[in-house]
């Protein structure tokens, strides 16, 4: 017996946007997620500008500081673009999961803490962690194990692996920018909340320790010496995953589950937003492979231009990234404002 339309595997911001997603559309949803309360994760907590209207579309209007752009700094330069329209906003991991958990509950989406283990489909379903639905949408993250189930992960390369690494800290935020610092060794973005903190969320390879990390900015290591630390240091990655596809009969992998460039462009909830309205609509038309067209389309831009620059940042030419945004201040500009859509 079907208990529901759709079950989301993963209780993350992108699948519980899913879950809204399939409740909006008329479905029933279950999500199935064994942590309980707000999920947190290691990430730079920056929604663009594209993200903000998508989260309103579902209701959710969460709390957080205002940003106006970005700004790349490496020690010697700093190369600010304001975005030309609507600003983004610096949101706890933590709140935003908590505002989209409440939107789901409100909109009678079920919950789960079972954990999807096993995946098995037939022509009228799928049954996983317990529960059965008409449709399974995979948003249990970079390590999917629904991708691993249905066959869809491919092996993660073993070429430019790099992991985050994210703390906050009771500080008054100095600037309404999303700061970027290029250090030889990593990336450090700096990301102002609304409670009064800022997260610093360091992008590097792996062995690379957080406070040494800090050490090589040392503009940064100055301003946070002393300040209280508010949360735990926590870790992800390896960041660049990849799939087969993004279909599997009766399962569709949504966000990190999905495929993963990198971190370093800050598109995570914009892209995962996307791909779940994309996925919901394909169920609703019965026609599953119109979302792996669709995942196609939407992550095309962000696979290109992420992938340059990620690949940039593992090369010799790493120095020049900011260098080369100083000297090409329309460049620099036009790329911004292609992430902040």
């Amino acid at each position: 017996m079907t208990d529901a339309d759709v079950l989301v595997a993963g209780g993350g911001p992108v699948g519980l946007a899913a879950a809204i997603e399939a409740r909006l559309a008329g479905l029933s949803a279950i999500v199935a997620e064994p942590r309980t309360g707000p999920i947190d994760k290691a990430c730079g907590e920056g929604l663009m500008p594209g993200a903000l209207p998508a989260l309103g579309r579902l209701g959710v209007r969460p709390a957080g500081f205002a940003l106006h752009g970005v700004d790349y700094r490496d020690g010697r330069r700093s190369v600010q673009h304001r975005f030309a329209h609507g600003h983004a906003l610096g949101v706890r991991r933590t709140a935003l999961s908590a505002a989209l958990r409440a939107r789901a509950a409100e909109l009678g989406v079920g919950f789960s803490q079972d954990r999807v283990v096993e995946v098995r489909q037939d022509a009228g379903g799928v049954t996983a962690g317990g529960l059965r639905a008409r449709w399974l949408l995979g948003a249990d993250g970079l390590h999917s194990q629904v991708a691993r189930e249905t066959g869809l992960a491919r092996p993660a390369p073993r070429t430019r692996r790099r992991f985050g690494q994210r703390q906050h800290f009771r500080i008054e935020p100095w600037t309404d920018l999303i700061e970027v610092h290029w250090s030889p060794v990593c990336e450090i973005y700096v990301t102002p909340t609304a409670d009064g903190s800022i997260g610093l969320a360091v992008l590097a390879r792996r062995g690379v320790r957080y406070r040494d990390a800090l050490a090589t900015v040392p503009e940064l290591a100055e301003r946070i010496a002393g300040a209280e630390p508010v949360s735990d240091l926590r870790g992800a990655g390896p960041f660049r995953q990849r799939t087969r596809t993004r279909v599997a009969g009766r399962v569709l992998l949504v966000g990190d589950a999905a495929g993963y460039v990198d971190a370093l462009t800050g598109e995570g909830i914009r892209i995962g937003l996307a791909q779940a309205r994309a996925a919901v609509a394909a169920l609703v038309a019965g026609d599953p492979a119109r979302y792996e067209r669709e995942w196609e389309e939407v992550t095309r831009e962000f696979r290109r231009l992420t992938g340059a620059l990620a690949g940039l940042a593992a090369s010799p030419l790493r120095g020049g990234i900011v260098p080369a945004a100083a000297r090409l201040p329309r460049v620099y500009a036009g790329a911004v404002e292609r992430l902040a859509r």
